[in-house]
């Protein structure tokens, strides 16, 4: 059942509102991982990769914002309760404990770039039922790749 009327045909909505799913999981575990390690980094760059964290925490936590009202405005109820992001997230599990700031950076290159192929597969999948879902995941794709870019230069 869904309360909200979309100009989308079903067919459309259904490939659509798949991948804003699949994006707003994504986006809230790369928030709870970033901050998983962001209060539990240590090492000589702690200050730097710690700060960056945050950076990616308020940026992953805006998009699924919007990318959950999008998925309402077209008519599918966003799902980012805990269970679901357990069960469906694509990143790699994190360990639990300290974690050297070397380790950190690596997870996070890791995971970003995993989701940031998983996001290009949805940007491809909207192109043709849905530009303005398209355009969101673009827009929010560019900038997982700013992160993922800074953590790389962190890294070497």
């Amino acid at each position: 059942m869904s309360v909200v009327k979309s100009t989308l045909s079903d067919k459309n909505r259904k490939v659509v509102g798949t991948a804003l799913q699949g994006a707003l999981v994504d986006l809230v575990d790369l928030s709870l991982v970033a901050k998983q390690v962001h209060w539990n980094v240590v090492g000589p760059r702690f200050r730097s990769v710690h700060l960056q964290l945050d950076d990616v925490v308020t940026s992953a936590r805006q998009h699924a914002d919007t990318v959950a009202e999008r998925a309402s405005a077209i008519g599918v109820s966003p799902d980012g309760r805990a269970v679901t992001v357990a069960k469906t997230s694509g990143i790699s599990e994190i360990t639990d404990g300290w974690i050297k700031d070397g380790d950190v950076v690596r997870a996070m290159v890791n995971g970003l770039g995993a989701v940031i192929g998983r996001m290009r597969e949805r940007i491809v999948a909207t192109a043709d039922p849905d530009p303005v879902s398209q355009d969101i995941l673009i827009g929010l794709t560019a900038d997982l790749e700013k992160h993922h870019w800074m953590f790389q230069a962190e890294a070497h």
